[in-house]
């Protein structure tokens, strides 16, 4: 068993686990095993099937860290996720029970990244160009964000009417990462998803992709976390 905590890192809709590359690149300079697997974005229950799938091939305690939608997935594991010892929010949706993505998000007005949201024939949800790369991927590289743009994953539309059962945040310390300037989820929503789960806080500013933008920050939070369970297990 590992000295220290795995890390299992979740991407969210529109993204693969590629967008996490800088966070990875830093732990791994620390010497922490990083998994940062694909996710079909078919069904929630099919997202969390494959996290669970992963969380069982890690060789002990492990912090898992959802970015967007991720965060629906790590919430949603319930409380028996296997191995799973700590969960870090980025930018993510932190839902409690019977709470969907829909319900949440027409609470609202439209976030600007989402204005022109499309489904197609299939159900899948995609973002427009524009919405992409000018507020999804606000605060990123203009060139970078017609990259992520290009290989973008469209999420099923019946995650947004999925609901929560008993969240796994309710049985596990939890981390949460707001990004200031987001313009896909309302920080303001993010302010209060961390409050009710009580958890650690930091506030970056950034758009919605902080991992992307902002590496450093995103990998300093998750290693807090994974030494705030090493010290709890000592």
């Amino acid at each position: 068993m590992n000295a220290r905590p795995n890390i299992v890192l979740v991407h969210g809709a529109w993204a693969d686990g590629s967008c996490w590359s800088g966070v990875i690149e830093r732990l791994q300079a620390d010497g922490y095993h990083v998994t940062a697997p694909q996710f079909p974005l078919t069904s929630l229950a099919d997202d969390v099937a494959r996290l669970r799938h992963v969380l069982e091939l890690q060789d002990g305690d492990t912090i898992v860290a959802g970015h967007s939608y991720g965060g629906q997935v790590i919430t949603a594991l319930g409380t028996d996720a296997p191995n799973a010892t700590g969960l870090v929010y980025v930018a993510a949706f932190a839902l409690d029970n019977g709470e969907s993505l829909g319900a949440l998000l027409s609470q609202g007005p439209t976030t600007p990244a989402l204005v022109h949201l499309f489904t197609d024939k299939q159900g899948f949800a995609w973002l427009s160009e524009d919405d992409f790369v000018n507020h999804f991927a606000s605060g990123v590289d203009p060139v970078q964000a017609r990259v992520l743009y290009a290989v973008q994953q469209p999420l099923a539309g019946s995650t947004f009417t999925d609901v929560i059962d008993v969240p796994a945040w309710k049985s596990l310390p939890t981390w949460y990462a707001v990004a200031a300037e987001d313009q896909a989820i309302p920080p303001e929503a993010e302010r209060q998803f961390a409050g009710r789960m009580g958890a650690t806080t930091i506030e970056v500013a950034s758009g919605h992709l902080p991992m992307i933008s902002h590496p450093d920050e995103v990998a300093q939070l998750i290693r807090t976390a994974a030494e705030g369970v090493h010290r709890a297990d000592d």
